[in-house]
């Protein structure tokens, strides 16, 4: 029997896990915080339940524009919606605690050992995990990632925070000033927002979110600054420092930024160091991540390793197919390598933005040729119904054989209205075959037949 070692409990070391118990493997699961990992206990189960609060909320203070008004305001006055801060955060541990469990349930029923301990790589077929010493015939690395920190602004818990520190906040902030305006930086800033504090947005770069679509990046800032957010661009952070009743962030031309507390989000380091891995050959590139191949190989024999220690996509999903990939290749199994062209992501801001496929930057640079189409949002009938006035749908498909590249769908659940899109990728379809395929009336979805029809070709049969 094959023994396969985990070391990290998160996305890619338990979807790994159950692949490998279910090909009749002995396993074990080393993970020092809980089944899940960061993923489910501090990261994107916990941020995805705030902002799911706050997109409620958000909806209620549209509400008047549908007709929905609220009463029982002080003097006869609007009510007002409020926010029962602790009550928000007990709700969004609970949760994640209950997450754990479920995965810690489904895990053990598979007949995987779960050891919660610090893993440790003592060469590559030997394992430490706190006091035990496991020898094993693979190994797999998912050790993850940690919010990075920079010097002159570290975290205190109280007023200078990570993501990982907001949950235990007894009050809304009065005004949070976010350091960082990538997908995390813009997901945290659009929810304390709605939620009802005052916000900056601390961008180095010409605009928020400078890796993602343009498109889509713009239609968010123009949401944010409609809902009363500061967005700053073009202003990188020099230092936060704690003041006695807040903090203040000084900015590299000298310009300053007072508010009540920080939210770091600068990017991840990978959990690497102090683990072994260098020393079991394991071959770590500048930043510390794992060298890794298509199917999750590392340079030492018999050692796998997949998620954001890797640094290849920081997604959870992106982290599950790894792990099963190198329990696939591990166990002689048919195994396809990670194809990223075909990984659909989706920033939980409100509205959504989600992507697949390639991506209109590199159409513009000539690196793809490509037909684009881009519908708003406003012209869909149910988003009119619902009050959605910002977002859009855009796709991508080839210009002779109408072969669907990808898309980008920015909209409110834009993480399910993606999936189309995504097996249209995944499958090669062409924008024929998508047109010719009935979406509900009046839907969302409708808005992606609808692009598929105006990039139809003529002349070509399905």
């Amino acid at each position: 029997m094959t023994r396969i070692v985990i070391i990290g409990g998160g996305p890619g070391g338990y979807e790994a896990a159950l692949v490998a118990a279910q090909l009749g493997a002995q396993v074990t699961m080393v993970e020092q915080d809980g089944p899940g990992g960061a993923c489910v206990l501090t990261d994107c189960v916990p941020s995805k339940t705030l902002i799911a609060t706050s997109v409620r909320k958000q909806a209620l203070l549209d509400a008047p524009s549908l007709g929905v008004s609220f009463s029982g305001g002080p003097d006869g006055d609007a009510g007002v919606v409020g926010v029962d801060l602790p009550l928000v955060n007990k709700r969004v541990k609970e949760l994640a605690q209950a997450q754990s469990a479920d995965i810690a349930t489904r895990v053990e029923a598979e007949g995987v050992e779960i050891i919660k301990a610090r893993g440790r790589l003592v060469d590559p077929q030997v394992v430490k995990a706190g006091d035990r010493t496991i020898r094993a015939d693979v190994v797999l690395v998912a050790t993850g990632a940690t919010p990075r920190v920079l010097p002159g602004a570290e975290p205190d818990g109280e007023r200078i925070l990570t993501w990982r520190q907001l949950y235990d906040l007894e009050e809304l902030p009065e005004h949070l000033i976010v350091v960082g305006s990538g997908v995390t930086g813009a997901e945290f800033a659009g929810a304390y927002r709605s939620l009802g504090a005052e916000v900056t947005l601390v961008s180095s770069r010409d605009r928020m979110m400078p890796n993602e679509d343009a498109d889509g990046a713009e239609v968010l800032e123009e949401v944010y600054r409609r809902r009363g957010m500061n967005v700053m661009g073009r202003s990188r952070a020099s230092s936060v420092k704690r003041t006695p009743d807040g903090v203040v962030v000084t900015l590299e031309d000298g310009r300053t930024a007072e508010g009540s507390h920080a939210l770091m989000t600068v990017g991840m380091i990978p959990n690497t160091s102090g683990i072994g891995l260098e020393e079991a050959g394991v071959q770590l590139d500048r930043g510390g991540f794992v060298k890794v191949d298509k199917v999750s190989r590392t340079s030492a024999p018999g050692v796998y390793a997949a998620g954001d220690c890797t640094g290849v996509l920081m997604l959870a999903s992106v982290a599950a197919m790894q792990g099963r990939i190198a329990v696939w290749h591990a166990m002689g199994e048919a195994v396809q390598p990670l194809r990223l062209a075909t990984v659909s992501s989706n920033i939980f801001t409100d509205p959504e933005i989600a992507a697949v496929g390639v991506a209109q930057r590199a159409i513009e640079a000539g690196e793809i040729e490509a037909n684009v189409v881009k519908l708003p949002l406003a012209t869909n009938a149910r988003a009119k119904m619902q009050g959605f006035n910002d977002g859009f749908v855009k796709l991508f498909c080839r210009p002779h054989t109408g072969i669907v590249l990808g898309g980008v769908v920015v909209a409110p659940r834009a993480s399910e209205l993606i999936l189309a899109v995504s097996v249209a990728v995944q499958q090669r379809l062409t924008v024929d075959q998508l047109a010719h395929t009935f979406a509900v009336y009046p839907s969302l979805s409708g808005s992606i037949t609808e692009a598929a029809r105006r990039l139809m070709q003529p002349g070509v049969s399905i």
